[in-house]
Formats: structure tokens, sequence, C-alpha cells
């Protein structure tokens, strides 16, 4: 290749290692899997700096930070909310979008300090403008490859995407890994950025129901969302194979697209296409399937 990769990761000046945090919500999965990973690896190619939590009072960061021996930074943004007047997190709202960013903004500060070349959306659940300050790489329950009348399909957040896949006939799910975008307004275009990584296939495993009979729960939902979800079968089965998905997808895809995202292997062409670097050598892609047995398939672009 004779032009000059731009890479996707760029080190701030001091570093030889990219320092990275994780952010997660909830149980922490994800998180331990990737701090597991990176401490058995020999010479780990990242520093990680911190966890990062919106949920101290009932996510694993403080568990797990001791437990791997690094800080906690948590801004519980329910309490956040409730400061600024407001019962319910969402950007539903410009008053909830206006308090989204000064959520975000005092983090940014507590954040300035660690000096992050990136971070990993590890299961971390609110929506953040912190993609403007660093690269934020975050796994997705879907296959952001699969597109229909020209856009990606398997968007949102929760358990949306399994849904639609099951919706839209498929009988597998992957998880992907991006680079989350920049987002507007109540955060549609978060899911654009480049899919760096995807897992293999996962079979969708129908409990005995037929596409009918879970098409038909979802023709008969109310308009809005209830409070604690729709409770019907396709919500069900949705919920159930997304913790399938999380071991065989998640588990497999993140800390190897982490790794190698960490080792500067990513990068665009001039105009703006992904490119991967395997022994030295450059080569456009679509994404990278990774495997468990630490296999790379490199993705052709489609024409």
């Amino acid at each position: 290749m004779s032009e000059q990769p731009s890479p996707l990761l760029t080190l701030r000046p001091g570093h030889d290692r990219p320092a990275m945090a994780i952010f997660l919500s909830g149980g922490g999965s994800n998180a331990e899997v990737l701090l597991k990973t990176i401490q058995a690896l020999p010479q780990p190619p990242l520093v990680v700096k911190a966890l990062v939590t919106d949920a101290p009072l009932t996510s694993r960061a403080y568990e797990l930070g001791e437990r791997y021996n690094l800080p906690v930074i948590a801004s519980d943004i329910r309490e956040f909310y409730q400061r600024h007047g407001e019962k319910k997190v969402s950007i539903a709202t410009p008053k909830g979008q206006e308090i989204r960013n000064a959520w975000t903004d005092d983090l940014r500060v507590r954040l300035a300090p660690l000096a992050l070349d990136f971070a990993v959306f590890a299961g971390f659940v609110p929506l953040t403008n912190l993609t403007r300050d660093f690269p934020c790489l975050n796994v997705h329950p879907g296959d952001l490859t699969f597109r229909k009348d020209g856009r990606r399909l398997l968007v949102g957040l929760h358990t949306v995407p399994i849904e639609q896949a099951i919706l839209a006939g498929l009988d597998y799910l992957r998880s992907s890994v991006i680079i989350a975008q920049t987002y507007s307004g109540q955060g549609g275009d978060m899911d654009s950025g480049p899919i760096l990584g995807l897992s293999p296939k996962v079979p969708i495993d129908f409990h005995g129901c037929d596409l009918s009979e879970l098409q038909a729960a979802w023709r008969e939902r109310p308009p809005q969302r209830p409070k604690g979800g729709y409770a019907d079968k396709l919500e069900q089965i949705a919920a159930a194979n997304q913790e399938n998905l999380k071991c065989a997808g998640d588990w497999v895809v993140l800390p190897q697209t982490v790794c190698d995202y960490a080792e500067q292997r990513f990068a665009l062409d001039s105009a703006g296409r992904l490119l991967f670097r395997s022994n030295d050598t450059w080569a456009r892609v679509a994404t990278v399937v990774y495997h468990p047995d630490q296999r790379r398939e490199l993705i052709p672009p489609t024409l």
C-alpha cells in the first residue's frame, strides 16, 4: 500500500503503551473477562488506568477494582439527574439531554488526570459524548454488518438488536465491537462507527417458539415501552439469547479486538475505509471476525 494509513489510535506524548479505562454499569462480566485476558498476557499492549461506573451502588466496579488493584471513578447518574430535578434518567427531552451533557462534563473533569488514550464501554449503559475526548470502543449485542435498505438494522440498546435479528428472520446472532460515535439528540447515531470486530455466529435458541408467534407478540406491543419492559415472549427469548451471546460472542470478540486496537492494528485509508495490519502489511477490510482459538478472519469489503 503506497499511501500512509491514518491510525485509529494515536498515543499521547510520553506514552509507550496506550492508557485505557474500562466503563461498566452492571455485573461487569465483560470487564472481568477483559481484565483477566490482559492480566494473563506476558507483555500487555496497554495499561488499564481505572474502572469507571455510573452505578456505584449496584455495579461490581468496586469489587473488580479491589481484585485487580485498580482505582474506581464513580459518578452516580441517577443521583445526578435527581439533583437536577429529574426522576428519570433519559435523553428523550431537551432537559434530559442538558443534564446528560452536564453529567458528562463532570465525569470529564474526573477523568482528565488519567490522560487516557482510549476507553472501553464494557456493558456501560449511559450514552455519553466522552467520545469527543478519546476513542471509545463499545461491545454491541448485534451484527452491525447486517443491513436493510442500506442502513444498519441491528442497532439500539438492551435486547432491541436481538429482537430485530429474530424479527428479520435470522437464525444467528453476533457481537460487534465498534468505535462509538459522538451522538446528538436522542442518540440514534451512536452505533454508526467503524466495525472493528465481530464474534462468530451464535445460533438463536427460539425455545420452541416459531417466528410467527414472536412477530405477533411484536405487533401487539403498546406504542410506548412500559416501565420494566414488555414482558412478552419476544422480550423473554431475546433476554435469554443475550446471556448466551455474552458468553459466546462478547467474551470472544471484545478482548481480542481491544488488544489489536491497542497494538494500533486498525487504521483508515485516505477514503475513510477500514484497514487492518497483519504481519506488517495493511489490508482493506469490512471487519475482522475473531474466533475462540485466537484466529482472525479478515472480511473483505463488499463492492
